[in-house]
């Protein structure tokens, strides 16, 4: 039995077990299981793999994206220019880390794009923001980096203000506010500057339209959540698995 699955905390959130339990089913994959690994600490994580020595692959989401590198053998070219691991192939004794965030938003984003998208703002400075910052340096999309605290690289939510949001037409959600069951949190940004000019992406898929969305959409933007990235990212990772 080839044992995939994905490590996390808390896991209650998880889309991965469903689509790959899906998937084994509707193309016949036979001998493969996909289960939720919640370890409360990545200090566990060395024990997970000695308690499951027959793992063939990982999925890794919030909050370990980042801090399961160390515990890592190779990175794939990308994962190590993000620093961000979503993936975890295990091949020869070794445990590679890949990032097929990347993958997923870039070829979930890139159709919606429109001649006036030629500036982000990217809400968010964690695992997934970085995967995202990857991807619109990859398509030549300049950004700015919002957080709580400004700093060097970052601006403040506080410092947004009509001329910043009028000249930043995609605004991308890398947070997990508005994500069930905090269905009533968004980022806080002055959405009364949205237009009909612009894009607005989140990463959260549940519930399917977030707070941040909604008042998006309330503006007139086109607005996208993260479902069709995770699909995309999940097939990349079985890609990845099966190599």
């Amino acid at each position: 039995m080839k044992v995939y699955g994905l490590i996390g905390y808390p896991l209650s959130h998880s889309f991965s077990k469903g689509f790959f339990a899906k998937k084994f089913e509707q193309e016949n994959i036979a001998g493969c299981i996909y289960e939720n690994f919640p370890i409360p600490d990545i200090s566990d994580f060395p024990a997970l793999l000695q308690q499951h020595p027959d793992l063939c692959g990982l999925n890794v989401t919030i909050p370990y994206k980042e801090v399961i590198i160390p515990h890592l053998d190779e990175l794939s070219k990308a994962a190590g220019r993000i620093g961000a691991v979503n993936c975890i192939r295990f091949s020869n004794g070794k445990k590679i880390g890949y990032n097929t965030d990347v993958i997923g938003f870039k070829n979930s984003l890139q159709p919606l794009l429109q001649p006036q998208h030629t500036r982000a703002l990217v809400l968010g400075t964690g695992g997934a923001a970085k995967a995202v910052m990857f991807s619109l340096e990859e398509l030549e999309i300049p950004f700015t980096i919002v957080s709580r605290q400004a700093s060097d690289s970052t601006i403040s939510y506080d410092s947004l203000n009509k001329d910043i949001i009028a000249t930043h037409t995609l605004i991308i959600n890398t947070t997990p506010l508005g994500m069930y069951p905090r269905v009533d949190t968004a980022p806080e940004i002055p959405y009364q500057y949205i237009t009909s000019q612009h894009l607005l992406y989140d990463l959260v898929y549940n519930p399917a339209e977030t707070l941040f969305l909604q008042k998006g959409a309330a503006q007139g933007a086109a607005i996208k959540n993260g479902h069709e990235m995770l699909i995309l990212q999940a097939e990349a990772s079985w890609e990845i698995w099966g190599q």
